[in-house]
């Protein structure tokens, strides 16, 4: 029998990426190839890339140099390995690629993963990568079924691709040209997917798209379903115990999506909502299309539902223009909604995109001291809002086996990482833990013996300090 082919995928950037490396993974699994932790044995490697992070190309040209050493050291060794670059770099500058970097075989753009393996097979014919693959009629044509073991492999938690592409084209933003436009996916289809994961023991389902709450699926009576009424389908499939999406705009928040916060149990009380600024005048530049206030409302209309929700976000600091007085708006901004969590980056200008035109008016070391004032503030909420579980009863889905022998390691419903010392036949079960104590972001504490007591009334109390 042929040995199996080894496949190493590195992933950078968002939770899309995430998801379409599984897909990878699973459209070459017909093909031989088996998954790899180390790039040195593998006979694939795939950089799996992200546009939006500050200097995205020059990092996978600088992966790419050290690609090139361990290549050569395979054919030294008499052993073929192949270079794919995959996603947004790679739909963004697929024939720069080519040119900078020809120890690349094959460049995918991110609708075109069904096709890699008779790219692979003509890169191998030709001895070079010829063209790139950049498709854009066919979003969703990559979605094959995974095979029960590969859903198995994965664990508890699950992605399901529904949307994909963004429509909103913020400024600095380079989606809406290297992912296209707003696409959604059949309710039917994503049912099947959702169905097909709980058969196999999936039991928390994340939905996710670059605009997840603008879907705008065709459901099956043939009328278009928005995200809240696809929530309320999916909480009724036997398995599911779990339901999240992200990533989130706070103008595609209707009111489907608020009543189903309201009333779905299984739609779990955190929310990634980026709201990039504090200031109007940043917002209008960045195209945001929405106020701070219009921001605050919609975390108001969120919190009128559901009592115990929390909050995460994005922010960019340095915006072109952006003065201390917006800054500070930010800060306040922060302050005043209080977060569970965010992420929070300079600025770095995309090509081709509008403000990469705009004239820079704030300096990197303003940019950078900017950012720490940020981030310590955010981490203060963060941590006071760890900190507020300690002593609570909380439920948590277990996941896995935790790095320490005999800790079982699961989630809240917040996303903290909660260990406790059990047998692993927890695994897939959501069951209530009592919060003894805090280490860095993760929770320890102990199985309730009893059911866990009704949340607390306002957890964004616990972020504000108030």
């Amino acid at each position: 029998m042929k040995p199996p082919r080894k496949l190493h995928i590195k992933s950078y950037g968002c939770q899309m990426n995430v998801y379409d490396a599984q897909r990878m993974v699973d459209t070459l699994a017909g093909e031989g190839f088996v998954e790899t932790a180390s790039v040195d044995d593998a006979d694939l490697v795939i950089l799996n890339t992200c546009h939006i992070r500050e200097k995205a190309s020059e990092k996978v040209y600088s992966e790419l140099g050290r690609l090139r050493v361990v290549k050569d050291d395979a054919a030294r060794q008499g052993r073929e390995m192949k270079i794919a670059v995959a996603g947004c770099v790679a739909q963004a500058e697929g024939e720069e690629i080519i040119r900078r970097a020809p120890t690349v075989d094959v460049v995918v753009g991110p609708q075109s993963y069904h096709h890699l393996p008779q790219l692979l097979a003509r890169a191998q014919a030709h001895g070079r990568a010829l063209e790139t693959e950049f498709p854009v009629e066919d979003k969703f044509g990559f979605l094959a079924p995974p095979k029960p073991a590969a859903i198995r492999a994965r664990g508890i938690s699950s992605f399901v691709t529904v949307q994909e592409g963004c429509d909103k084209f913020c400024t600095f933003c380079v989606v809406p040209y290297t992912r296209g436009a707003e696409v959604s996916r059949p309710v039917g289809k994503i049912i099947d997917d959702v169905m097909r994961l709980a058969d196999n023991g999936v039991r928390e389902i994340t939905l996710i798209g670059q605009n997840v709450n603008a879907y705008h699926g065709e459901g099956p009576d043939g009328r278009t379903w928005p995200l809240g009424r696809l929530l309320h389908r999916l909480a009724e499939i036997p398995g599911i115990v779990r339901l999240r999406y992200s990533t989130s705009h706070p103008r595609d928040v209707d009111d489907s999506l608020i009543e189903a916060h309201r009333d779905l149990a299984s739609l779990m009380p955190f929310v990634h909502l980026p709201v990039q600024s504090g200031s109007d005048r940043v917002l209008a530049a960045m195209n945001r299309r929405h106020t701070a206030r219009d921001y605050h409302e919609v975390i108001d209309r969120f919190r009128a539902a559901r009592q115990d929700i929390a909050f995460s976000s994005d922010f960019i600091v340095g915006f072109p223009g952006e003065t201390e007085e917006e800054f500070s708006a930010t800060l306040a901004l922060v302050m005043q909604i209080g977060y569970a969590g965010a992420y929070s980056f300079k600025y770095s200008p995309r090509p081709g995109t509008p403000a990469a035109d705009m004239r820079e008016t704030v300096s990197a070391a303003e940019m950078d001291e900017r950012l720490v004032r940020l981030q310590d503030l955010i981490d203060s909420q963060q941590s006071a809002f760890n900190k507020a579980m300690i002593g609570k009863t909380v439920d948590v889905l277990f996941e896995r086996a935790a790095r320490n022998p005999g800790q079982i390691v699961g989630r809240t419903a917040w996303l903290q990482p909660a260990h406790v010392m059990a047998s692993p036949d927890i695994i897939g079960q959501v069951l209530p833990v009592t919060i003894e104590s805090l280490e860095r972001y993760s929770l320890l504490g102990e199985l309730a013996p009893a059911a866990a007591p009704p949340a607390p009334s306002s957890l964004s109390q616990m972020t504000t300090g108030a």
